[in-house]
């Protein structure tokens, strides 16, 4: 049976769909627009059946052009979270969206999704509950409003739904993002070319370098998002992150790290790295004041209740296996 992956070739669906192979599918239909064609490093070394352009894909499908469809893994979205275009935004996430799901529902086809933790802004509660929504900027308006079509529909629901808020995702084949690429992809390209890494200034009662994020590693998006495509009884919208916030410092440490320990050299200390000039600060810019998450943290309960388990990775141990892959990439 085929298994549809939207935003195939972008960061995370790249990943699923190499993932999927790794566990023997091949019948895979990869679906994205390739306006940025060097996206299509990402899929390189993936196998697929198909590939078509977003554009086509939709009216195809509701056409009901495929047989046997196993589910649908609907990554594609644009995610430029400083994006002010709200009609670009709303027809890309949401309108797409909903005549997806209308689509999957036709054919009793189940439908996993990306959301965004951008729907919960400022916080400070990260509960998968309606008075803790309050998206900041057009791309967190634009999940959070399809996360309300899914709620309408999830009572009468002919298939599974299950839309998955992602936290802060890291990890590989996210080079295309080139500004929206993680915070790690971007430390440690700074600390390869320049020899330091800078973070954000204080801003809203954090100091320098101290707002706090749930960092998740791709690995375990893949996994959480693989685990719904093998129960497909189970329907929800569900957090995914660590359950845990750290600071941009610790995130930066540990990448500065990860590539000393690599070159042979002794790892830093907080203290030692802002004595040496490794780690800096900038003034918090103007632009994203009244409109930044300063602190993040997945309230997993619901997750773990719906019956996933398994330990996610803490962000040293993500951190290190990414800036392994990404030094390899270097060095090549």
């Amino acid at each position: 049976m085929s298994i549809i992956v939207t935003g195939a070739a972008g960061f995370i669906g790249s990943n699923l769909v190499k993932a999927l192979n790794l566990r023997g599918e091949r019948d895979i239909i990869a679906v994205d627009d390739l306006t940025d064609g060097d996206k299509c490093r990402n899929l390189a070394d993936c196998d697929i059946a198909d590939y078509l352009d977003k554009r086509d894909f939709l009216p195809r499908f509701a056409a009901r052009q495929w047989s046997g469809v196993r589910a649908v893994l609907h990554q594609g979205a644009c995610s430029s979270t400083v994006e002010r275009d709200g009609r670009l935004m709303m027809d890309n996430n949401y309108r797409y969206s909903c005549d997806l799901l209308q689509a999957c529902q036709a054919q009793a086809i189940p439908l996993l999704y990306a959301s965004s933790a951008a729907v919960y802004g400022a916080g400070p509660d990260f509960r998968e509950s309606r008075e803790c929504e309050r998206p900041l900027n057009v791309y967190a308006y634009s999940k959070f409003l399809f996360d309300q079509r899914v709620r309408q529909v999830l009572p009468t629901a002919s298939s599974q739904i299950v839309g998955l808020r992602y936290f802060n995702v890291y990890g590989p084949r996210e080079q295309h993002k080139g500004r929206m690429a993680s915070m790690v992809w971007h430390c440690f390209n700074q600390y390869r070319e320049r020899g330091y890494v800078e973070l954000f200034g204080d801003y809203g009662g954090y100091p320098a370098g101290g707002h706090l994020r749930d960092f998740v590693s791709v690995e375990d998006v893949v996994k959480v998002n693989l685990h719904w495509l093998d129960n497909p009884q189970t329907s929800g919208i569900f957090n995914l992150g660590t359950g845990l916030a750290r600071s941009f410092n610790a995130l930066a440490l540990a990448t500065i790290n990860s590539v000393r320990v690599a070159e042979d050299r002794p790892a830093l200390t907080l203290e030692t790295a802002l004595l040496e000039g490794v780690l800096q600060y900038i003034e918090f810019p103007e632009a994203l004041k009244s409109k930044y998450q300063v602190y993040t943290c997945a309230d997993l309960t619901r997750l773990r209740e719906a019956g996933y388990n398994e330990l996610m990775l803490t962000l040293e141990e993500g951190v290190g296996r990414y800036c392994r892959e990404l030094g390899q990439i270097h060095n090549t």
